[in-house]
Parts: C-alpha cells; structure tokens; sequence
C-alpha cells in the first residue's frame, strides 16, 4: 500500500505507474482517493473544530452555575447536545470516507523499480544471467512421475482416492530425497547466517491482507470454515505476519531468517501436461528466506537472496537461471521481483523453482511495521525468496542427475542427509 501522501502529490507517477502495470481500469481510482481523503480531511476539520466549540462551551456551563445563572446554563446545555449530535454523523461519515480511500489504496498498485522491464506478463520476462552448463544427455529422459514411478517412489492413484487430483503419496527413496532436500535447504541457510525458524501453518484474514492483494488471496488461500483463518501457500505470510503491529529497533536490524512449513494453495485454473504430477499441486514444502530491513538496504538484500537459491541449485548439480519479472508480472505490492529457474533436460527449457521479491514498505505499511530509528519512526523494508520447494524441484533434481539405467546420482552435498547414499537404484 503506498503512503496517501505521495498519492496525494503525485497523482501522475501513480497513474503512470498503474499504466505500466498494465491495469488502465484502476486509474480513476487514484482520483477518487484524492478527493474521498480531501472531503474526509474536510470532514474531520469540521469535527475538530466542532470539538473545541464543545470544550469551551462546556466550560462556561459550569461558570454559568456557579453565578446561579440556571437558564443561561441550560442554553449552553443546549448548544453542547446539538453538537454532540452533529458530531456523531461527521463522525460518522469521515469513517465511511476514510474507508472508501482504503478500499482503493489497497488495490492501487506499489511503485515498480525503474529497473523492471515493462512487459504485459510473464511471457515478457528478462533473462538476466545463467548459471552451470545446460546438458541433454545422449539417452531419453522420461516424465518426472514415470521417473519416480520406476523408483517406487511416487503413488498417485491412491492420492486421488484420498483427498482428489492435486496431491501424491511420496515413499521409500523419493520420500526420503524430499526430506533430505528440506534438511540440507535448511542447514544451507543456517551456514549463511539465517535464523532458522517453523511458523504457524495457519494466519488471520488481517495477516493475509497485510501481506497480498485481493486478487492473489481469492486464487491463492484455502478459508477455515467457521474461524478467522486461513492455510498458508508460503511461511513468507505467517513470517512477515511476526513483526505485525511492532516497533523494530534500528540497531537490531536486518532481521534475517529462513523457514520451513508445509503450503497450501488452490492452484485454479488448467495447465499444460507438464504440470501434471507434481509439477502444480495444492499440498507441498518450502524452505524460505525472509528479511527485514531498513530502506536503503533492501537492493543489497534483494541481490543476496537471489544469489542464495543460485548457489543452493549449483551444489546439487543443477543448471539454473535468473529472470528478472516485467512490470505486469510483478503482483501489486511488489517493488521488484526475479524468478530462478531450472534446467530441465527432458523440455530443453528452464522451468520456475523459486520467487525472489522485494516489496518495500508495501507489507509494513499495511501491517504497521515501523522502525524506531535515530530521526524518528519509519517503515521497514520486506524481502523473501523460496530457497527450494519440493517436490516440484525434485523434477529438476531427477532429471539433471538420471542415469540411463534409471538410477538418480546423489550429489556430495546431500549424501549425509540420505545416509551416505551416492545413488537411488531401481529396485
């Protein structure tokens, strides 16, 4: 959410900046702030001033008492109930004002980073930089689930039956390379200086709009029927949700962390046939890295977090590249975004396994979190990345490590977390 004030003496970078997202029918909205916050303003000077008529007037009601004068007291009574009961529908309507420039400033999209490439969707990415050699090997690689199939390791049908399409049953190696993965995620970005944390699996509808728009909410959350709750699709949320209502002390910044928790996400909409199997699905893990920072930190901390996944892929042998997000890719709140991307041998392409983001003071703003610092209080800078979430990443993992014999390489990183093994065999 961007401060009113800005908007309010930049109405035309606002608008601009709505263009170049892409989202033309919300540029009547950045007028209809301006004038709602302009009559709420009116509003509430009207009742300030109505207050201190009150104030006064209160006080002679007591003067005139104490002189005996009864009539002239009950006057002024008079006048104090009169304004009492203007009061309340000033009142009134400066909170239906205030809450129609919410409505708005909640949808009006943050300003982008002059360095996003303006593009109408992903299919106007920028590579930016690739990382490892690309391979074809000489022999066919299957699809990912006929790979995990020969394995023993991958149960589809019987998910189906158990909860519907969109989910899986991961066993014996395949199950155990998942949690291996998460374990040497987690170890990766401890080493690197993060505090490890496990959030909760569930947040507040408060929560869940203080950290994305509207539009992701509805194609993203799964509601708790009956409470105020709902499943998280990445510990981002409930990470982010942490700091919520607080005041950070400058000195104690950054705070840098990284997450483990399962996700949760509705996934709407069809996809090709390479997002079948484990590719999109409502149910799966994440390691993630959240910073918070103060504001002229958070290029420097953008860069880090990207080059964190980078490095991540690089040690298990996997080809991979960095995307930077166009400005009608990039959600609402997003300052400047890049994907990570895997090399998949079978496609010849590179296939999204994480999100780096840097949303400003969007998430803050919106969640009151402030920083307490040496010229005052000011809102802190958010910044996430996935460091790796399976099982989709798994696709990368099998194929770029897939012997012809239907065997799966272990790189020297995770051997200690797959006890030693230098290689799944097909049994």
């Amino acid at each position: 959410m961007l401060d009113l004030k800005f908007v309010r003496e930049n109405p035309e970078v606002v608008k601009q900046n709505i263009k170049n997202k892409f989202q033309d029918f919300k540029l009547p909205m950045v007028d209809e702030v301006i004038e709602y916050d302009k009559k709420a303003r009116e509003v509430k000077q009207e009742a300030d001033d109505l207050r201190n008529n009150r104030n006064k007037l209160s006080k002679q009601i007591g003067v005139l008492m104490g002189q005996g004068k009864k009539d002239e007291a009950e006057a002024v009574k008079a006048e104090v109930s009169a304004i009492n009961d203007k009061l309340v529908s000033l009142e009134a309507s400066e909170k239906e004002l205030n809450e129609e420039v919410t409505k708005r400033m909640m949808v009006i999209p943050n300003i982008i980073d002059p360095s996003v490439p303006i593009g109408k969707d992903d299919s106007e990415n920028v590579e930016i930089e690739k990382f490892g050699e690309p391979v074809v090997p000489d022999f066919e690689i299957p699809y990912h689930t006929d790979i995990m199939e020969k394995l023993n390791g991958l149960d589809l049908d019987s998910a189906r039956r158990v909860a519907g399409n969109g989910f899986y049953y991961l066993m014996g190696d395949i199950a155990r390379l998942h949690s291996a993965v998460i374990s040497y995620a987690r170890d990766f970005m401890i080493n690197r200086g993060f505090t490890y944390c496990i959030p909760p699996f569930m947040i507040r509808s408060d929560v869940v709009t203080g950290v994305m728009s509207f539009a992701e909410m509805d194609a993203m959350m799964y509601k708790i029927e009956g409470e105020d709750l709902f499943l998280i699709g990445t510990s981002e949320h409930s990470m982010i949700g942490k700091f919520k209502d607080q005041i950070l002390e400058e000195k104690d910044l950054p705070y840098t962390m990284t997450s483990y928790s399962p996700c949760f996400r509705k996934e709407k909409g069809a996809h090709g046939i390479e997002e079948r199997g484990v590719y999109r699905i409502h149910q799966f893990e994440k390691q993630e890295m959240i910073v918070v920072c103060k504001p002229e930190d958070s290029k420097t901390w953008y860069d880090k977090l990207w080059q964190n996944t980078v490095d991540f892929f690089r040690t298990l042998d996997i080809p991979v590249r960095t995307l930077e997000c166009c400005s009608g890719d990039l959600a609402d709140l997003k300052v400047k975004s890049c994907d990570v991307e895997a090399w998949s041998p079978r496609q010849k392409k590179y296939f999204e396994v994480g999100s780096c983001s840097n949303l400003g003071d969007a998430q803050a703003r919106r969640l009151k979190i402030r920083v307490n610092g040496e010229n005052g209080k000011y809102f802190a800078h958010t910044l996430n990345n996935t460091v790796v979430a399976p099982p989709r990443m798994l696709i990368a993992f099998l194929e770029n490590n897939l012997n012809a014999d239907g065997s799966v390489n272990i790189p020297v990183a995770l051997q200690p977390y797959m006890g030693g093994m230098t290689k799944i065999s097909v049994k």
